[in-house]
């Protein structure tokens, strides 16, 4: 392997900022378990657990995994292969870059 230059992980705060900062209601995932993709909105929501459980509609397979604490949140994401989140485009048609 050759020599690479890198940059730490404080270089993602701000594309990660402007990804996180969105309606995931808006997005698009992909379940692991069965490979159904859709709208993150379509996903079936449990409350009555310790923090919210987004569950697959099609093989009600574990997708989301949210528990929120007063000074911090976990968020489990290990049951989506990916999440597809529309960014805004500038007038030009071009996309926002930060």
């Amino acid at each position: 392997m050759t020599d690479m230059t890198y940059l730490d992980g404080n270089m993602l705060d701000g594309p990660l900022r402007e990804l996180l900062a969105v309606d995931l209601s808006a997005t698009t995932g992909r379940c692991d378990n069965c490979g159904m993709t859709g709208p993150m909105a379509g996903l079936h929501v449990y409350s009555h657990a310790p923090g919210l459980v987004g569950r697959c509609p099609a093989c009600t397979g574990v997708m989301v995994r949210l528990v929120r604490a007063p000074e911090r949140a976990w968020l489990d994401l290990r049951g989506t292969t990916y999440l597809q989140v529309p960014m805004p485009t500038d007038r030009s048609g071009g996309a926002l870059r930060a």
